[in-house]
């Protein structure tokens, strides 16, 4: 009986190892992750460091490359979306300000000046209205995993301070390719220009622009005051959450067991990009504004009172887009961000 059940119980460890390995053997050699930035930037670096741990989780069975630049869809931020859906890209950390375009409910968080501040920020992401996007993201073909975050969105530009709506009167400032941007800025008065992140940095050496929007560690990452970017305001415009998403075909062809290691090393990789979005520009630490002043670049912190005059004058571009994206979900929004306040 013993030689029974040790003869058994080597049969059973043979099948699993050759269930596996032939399942394995099933697995693309490479699977393609698209991010829009690279590693230098907290964002990219997210993708390099998902890769990692997915390597580590699954020994190696799942090998995944970061693509940056956007490159597997000719370097157009806003195709993304539709790629990963299709299967030319395998996984992605996409902006919600770029897949906005294909899912309409990514543009609640673009509405200018909903979210105040990092505290509104994660009542949105780690609640009913992260729930409710996800749902949303899954009934298009992607399997979303994690929140991570590219950064409040901050305005610089080349010519003067922006301390009132009016300033921004007749200044070209490159926006991102979703319409809700291009309202909101010609509702400032200025004249909204669409262009690729790979079309910015010429752009604003040859002055076809005068400013553009990211968040700082883009800024300053990208070196933007070498560029005639030496008037920056800080006025919490929009805050980006980054979405950890894999193409639901890919995602089904793995193992459970594989699936769930892909799924905690996406929130691992999400909560570091989070903590490293955040550095230097959360309150009691704004070590990388003054590392921006350092290097010439006059900042402008907007009070309490000349962000509302901001809000007051895109409010109209807040209650068309509220339409597009839902009422209810932007009336459940409100009252997480009131809730936290």
């Amino acid at each position: 009986m013993k030689k029974l059940v040790a003869v058994t119980s080597t049969l059973a460890m043979v099948l699993l190892t050759v269930c596996g390995s032939a399942q394995a053997a099933d697995y693309k050699p490479e699977y393609r992750l698209s991010t829009v930035l690279g590693p230098a930037f907290p964002w990219g670096k997210s993708g390099e460091r998902w890769a990692e741990l997915v390597r580590q989780k699954t020994d190696g069975r799942i090998n995944i490359k970061l693509y940056s630049g956007t490159v597997l869809v000719g370097g157009d931020q806003t195709r993304e979306f539709s790629a990963i859906r299709q299967g030319v890209i395998d996984l992605a950390i996409g902006s919600s300000i770029n897949w906005s375009v294909q899912v309409k409910q990514l543009n609640l968080f673009s509405l200018p000046f909903l979210t105040p501040d990092h505290k509104a920020l994660d009542a949105l992401i780690k609640g009913e209205v992260g729930k409710e996007i996800f749902a949303a993201l899954s009934q298009q073909g992607v399997v979303p995993l994690a929140f991570g975050e590219d950064g409040f969105r901050e305005l610089s530009n080349s010519q003067h301070a922006v301390k009132i709506p009016t300033d921004l009167d007749g200044l070209k400032i490159r926006v991102v390719g979703s319409p809700i941007f291009s309202d909101a800025f010609a509702a400032l008065g200025a004249i909204p220009v669409q262009k690729n992140w790979d079309d910015l940095q010429p752009a604003l050496a040859s002055k076809d622009v005068d400013g553009q929007e990211n968040p700082l560690s883009t800024f300053d990452a990208a070196k933007l005051h070498t560029l005639g970017q030496n008037q920056l305001t800080v006025w919490g415009y929009m805050a980006d959450p980054l979405i950890f998403a894999v193409n639901k075909q890919v995602w089904a062809s793995w193992s459970e067991a594989d699936r769930q290691a892909v799924r905690e090393a996406a929130k691992q990789a999400a909560e570091e990009n989070i903590a490293s979005a955040r550095r230097g520009v959360s309150a009691g630490d704004d070590a990388l504004l003054k590392n921006i002043e350092k290097n010439g670049v006059t900042i402008t912190r907007l009070t309490p009172s000349q962000r509302k005059a901001f809000k007051d004058a895109t409010r109209p571009v807040y209650d068309k887009w509220s339409v597009v994206v839902g009422k209810s979900l932007v009336e459940k929004a409100e009252a997480a961000i009131k809730a936290v306040k």
